[in-house]
């Protein structure tokens, strides 16, 4: 590990940025061009401590979860992210797997969209990035990032559908895993949650030998929320070419009794909710 020159690679990309960049506001002005380091440190889910002793060379070696969440702070290119990976004496991610890094260009649109709920997933269901309606209506993605085991594992991530919806969610999870599953046979992640899925839920095992296959499309969906009640989304689906990622948005339509519950939970934002208190 490289510590010096990771340090100035750390401290050169963050000087780079605006917070306009990363979907922040400027603030109070400041003295010196870039990103706080507090600033950093919160998009990339790590304390400010541990950020600040990467950027002072005397930081312990950061895992590959953590270089990962780094080059998705900091808006790394493909190139970057490689070269970060090398810094620590870390092979970057295979290509044959589906990457964890998200373009800067995708998570600028991301950063964008200040009152539709938006999050980048893999196509088997791991959120790789979340705007603050995500968050507000699903919930962060902290302690647990996939969508499909959160269905079928946890029971607060299955309550956000309404019960009637709930046997055609889980059909459509199984049948999209299994799409994606046999397109990457040598990617190890997917198939790693199946077998997971297949040990710990009989429902997800049933639904598994029925073999239906159907690859995730826009559509419109149901959510029910514990504070603002159901609301009615159309689902927009846009494909990251190349990486096997994918831009979900959600939006209402306005004029609807769902338009106007999506625009309180905007400003119910990220506060502090049952069931779904801590975020998994």
């Amino acid at each position: 590990m490289n510590r010096a020159e990771l340090a100035d690679f750390l401290r050169r990309s963050r000087a780079r940025l605006e917070p306009s960049d990363v979907g922040l506001t400027a603030g109070a002005r400041r003295r010196t061009p870039g990103l706080r380091r507090e600033e950093v440190a919160a998009l990339a889910g790590m304390s400010v401590d541990y950020y600040t002793r990467l950027e002072q060379s005397r930081g312990p070696r950061p895992s590959r979860q953590m270089l990962t969440a780094l080059a998705r702070a900091l808006r790394l290119t493909g190139d970057e992210r490689d070269h970060l990976f090398h810094l620590v004496g870390e092979e970057p991610p295979r290509a044959e797997s589906a990457s964890a890094h998200v373009r800067p260009g995708l998570l600028l649109i991301l950063d964008r969209l200040h009152d539709a709920p938006a999050q980048v997933i893999t196509d088997y269901g791991d959120v790789l990035a979340q705007n603050a309606m995500a968050a507000a209506l699903v919930g962060a993605a902290d302690t647990d990032r996939n969508l499909v085991r959160r269905f079928f594992i946890d029971p607060r991530g299955r309550a956000l559908s309404p019960p009637e919806d709930r046997a055609e969610h889980a059909r459509a999870h199984v049948a999209n895993l299994r799409a994606v599953t046999a397109a990457r046979p040598d990617d190890p992640e997917p198939a790693r949650l199946v077998a997971e899925l297949r040990a710990a839920s009989e429902e997800f095992c049933q639904l598994w030998e029925s073999h239906e296959v159907a690859v995730r499309r826009a559509s419109t969906k149901r959510f029910l929320h514990p504070t603002v009640g159901l609301l009615d989304l159309d689902c927009e689906i846009l494909l990251s070419s190349g990486d096997n990622q994918l831009l979900i948005v959600h939006t209402a339509r306005p004029g609807t009794e769902s338009y106007e519950r999506l625009q309180l939970l905007r400003v119910v934002g990220l506060q502090d909710m049952s069931p779904i208190a801590d975020r998994s």
